[in-house]
């Protein structure tokens, strides 16, 4: 009887262990995957604000919006008649993508997405994320551009 607790307790340990190797394995790889890709994550990024900017001047049939990408690598936007600006920054040490957007309340939080690894069937790779959850890129900014241009973050009101 105490042959089989000690076997079991044994057991319990080991799968516990390997369980653990397995995780710290997986969080290595996905850290080693968002240090990878960051730099084409950002890429991919800054091209779909850049359409999404170009998408919307093409239906106001103006250049309502400006995107100019500084020395720096960011994208600072600007609308037409308004003050405000949103400047969509990467930090490539902390894999940070900031958009700061001046029309912003000052009650909300700013925005701050990471980059981090995940799994795929074909090894890993990196992706947006915000609060634990993948990041919904064009909604995400649409809203964004919205409030730069004086308008409710959604179309319904």
């Amino acid at each position: 009887m105490a042959d089989e607790s000690v076997k079991r307790a044994a057991q319990e340990y080991l799968a516990e262990r390997l369980s653990e190797e397995g995780l710290t394995y997986e969080e290595t790889q996905n850290r080693d995957a968002a240090v990878a890709f960051a730099p084409a994550v950002w890429k991919k990024t800054a091209q779909t604000v850049v359409a999404i900017v170009n998408e919307w001047n093409s239906v106001t049939k103006e250049q309502s919006l400006t995107c100019k990408e500084t020395m720096m690598g960011d994208l600072r936007i600007r609308c037409t008649g308004r003050t405000h600006e949103m400047v969509v920054r990467f930090e490539s040490a902390k894999r940070l993508v900031r958009i700061d957007n001046t029309a912003r309340p000052d009650h909300e939080p700013k925005v701050v997405l990471s980059i981090e690894g995940y799994a795929t069937d074909s090894g890993h790779y990196a992706r947006l994320m915000r609060n634990r959850e993948v990041v919904n890129l064009e909604m995400l900014m649409l809203g964004q551009l919205r409030l730069l241009c004086g308008l409710s973050r959604r179309g319904d009101s």
